[in-house]
């Protein structure tokens, strides 16, 4: 099912509560006016959800020191938006896959399938030259997993995150794995060693959002699970990672209680079981967690700071196995939603955006890549029905 967008919304305030460790959150309804339809969101109370800008299959977001909104796309096309982010401008068309960029002094880098490019940029440029994009590492190509998240941290280091190929790909970041199957994982460029990169985490089947924890700057990333075990296992992830963390896949699985191994892939597990480090929160499995951006303080509210909120594209799957044939009705639905914290560690997960998916399993939007901007609302894009991008912002 798809819609285009008009402004009109509706709100019904409805309350609603979830009990944890953290501040509850409270919810409204907003009905949200789409042409001919109107589709019911379910937003936190004091929050309304606003419709921006259309863009061609937008992935993930970043903003620059000036508050310009950035965002890569599926479709090859890297993209600016000026404040008030209702107009979006192409900088750049490249015949890979930009997933992600990110800023440094004088440059924007761009994350690719096949490799980080950089390219000389300055605050405002209007556009980039495509024969001023130049290779700076080559990462491992190919299909199947084909994004690639970049971002720079709080230690001035450019990290990139990738996913192994398939379901059971015998791949991983680690001795004796050739270049082309060294994924699965987190790395960090070494710029002493040209084109080189050093392993942070291994054992992610796909990583393909992360953050730093504003607090404590340790870092997290969602992981998509497999597909091969059916609707109910495994669990996606939500994992805290430091320098050498293994996290078990392929050849592990966390079921929510305990670690399985995985017959899937024979090959001997590169590290032992003891080895794997188990997720700080997991969010229900075949849900497809892509971006993920913690909330500094002074942004939304004082109930979600240092908060990670989270998108769950939603995927394919349906009801009983796992498989095609099912009511797309009993498909996960997509949402964005918050990992809360407490003294800096994950406690739960609760929604915060929800009702992207219909009745009948037609969704009308699947969040994709999600960031703070600088006037301390979540931006998020959708990357597939209505393609572009949305806006939570608080009712001041």
């Amino acid at each position: 099912m798809r819609y285009g967008i008009s402004v009109l919304l509706l709100m019904m305030l409805v309350s609603q509560s979830v009990s944890g460790g953290t501040q509850v959150l409270s919810y409204q309804k907003q009905v949200l006016a789409l042409n001919d339809d109107r589709v019911p969101v379910q937003v936190p109370k004091g929050y309304r959800l606003e419709w921006l800008a259309r863009m061609d299959k937008p992935r993930m977001l970043s903003f620059a020191a000036n508050g310009d909104l950035f965002a890569g796309s599926r479709s090859g096309k890297v993209y600016r938006l000026k404040p008030p982010y209702t107009k979006a401008e192409v900088m750049i068309k490249l015949d890979e896959y930009p997933h992600s960029v990110a800023f440094r002094e004088g440059e924007i880098l761009i994350a690719q399938t096949d490799g980080l490019y950089r390219a000389p940029y300055i605050a405002g440029q209007l556009n980039i030259e495509p024969d001023t994009v130049t290779l700076l590492a080559a990462l491992p190509g190919g299909g199947g997993h084909s994004s690639r998240t970049m971002a720079v941290g709080p230690d001035g280091r450019v990290y990139v995150s990738l996913g192994i190929q398939r379901n059971c790909s015998d791949q991983y970041l680690g001795v004796g794995y050739a270049l082309d199957n060294q994924r699965g994982g987190v790395l960090v460029l070494n710029e002493k060693d040209i084109g080189g990169w050093d392993i942070f985490a291994s054992g992610l089947r796909n990583p393909v959002g992360f953050d730093w924890h504003p607090q404590t700057g340790v870092l997290y990333a969602s992981n998509n699970g497999p597909d091969h075990m059916g609707f109910d296992q495994p669990p996606e992830y939500f994992s805290r990672l430091t320098q050498g963390s293994f996290h078990g896949m392929p050849w592990f699985q966390f079921d929510g209680e305990r670690i399985q191994r995985d017959e899937c892939v024979d090959s001997i597990p590169p590290r032992p079981v003891e080895e794997v480090t188990l997720p700080v929160a997991t969010f229900p499995p075949r849900n497809a967690p892509l971006g993920v951006a913690f909330v500094a303080k002074g942004e939304m509210d004082e109930n979600l700071e240092f908060d990670a909120v989270v998108a769950l594209h939603g995927s394919w799957a349906t009801q009983p196995g796992g498989g095609f044939i099912g009511s797309h009705s009993t498909r996960r639905p997509p949402k964005i939603v918050a990992v809360r914290f407490k003294d800096g560690e994950a406690v739960r997960v609760d929604d915060l955006v929800s009702g992207f998916q219909l009745p009948d399993g037609g969704r009308w939007a699947r969040p994709a890549g999600v960031a703070l901007g600088p006037d301390g609302n979540l931006y998020f894009s959708s990357d597939s029905e209505n393609e572009g991008l949305f806006r939570l912002r608080r009712m001041r």
